[in-house]
């Protein structure tokens, strides 16, 4: 009889084992996949997280691009007004110094008429001296 109790204890602790072991490997199973669930879960987010970052600096890059344009653009209608000022500037120099010359010009000529009657004037008056 006691070995028959001993068997029957020896027969309950391996079926005990072997149910232990049945439930812990379903337990790593169901960890396993919970944890692969997870990391795939995770991998999507990192990836949806590395799009939008890469949108976003794509974005910020497009901004800058239209940015410098305008920018450019800005320096460009500048440099174009400076450009005309300066031929402005250039025109109106050109035409008082020209309207300078034509005066001087008109001087001349008058102080020129002005010494010929004078001389005229001298020679006449000699004559009209030399006649008396």
């Amino acid at each position: 009889m006691k070995k028959i109790v001993l068997s029957l204890a020896l027969v309950a602790t391996l079926g005990l084992s072997l149910t232990s072991c049945r439930e812990t490997k379903e337990g790593t199973d169901n960890a396993v996949e919970n944890a692969t669930d997870t990391a795939t879960d995770n991998a999507s987010d990192a990836a949806n997280t590395a799009s939008d970052a890469m949108d976003k600096a794509a974005d910020k890059a497009n901004d800058a691009v239209d940015s410098a344009k305008k920018d450019v653009k800005d320096m460009a209608d500048d440099a174009k007004k400076a450009a005309d000022d300066a031929v402005d500037s250039v025109k109106e120099g050109a035409k008082e110094m020209a309207d300078d010359a034509k005066k001087a010009a008109d001087d001349a000529v008058d102080k020129t008429k002005k010494a010929g009657k004078d001389a005229m004037d001298k020679a006449a008056d000699k004559l009209k001296g030399g006649l008396n």
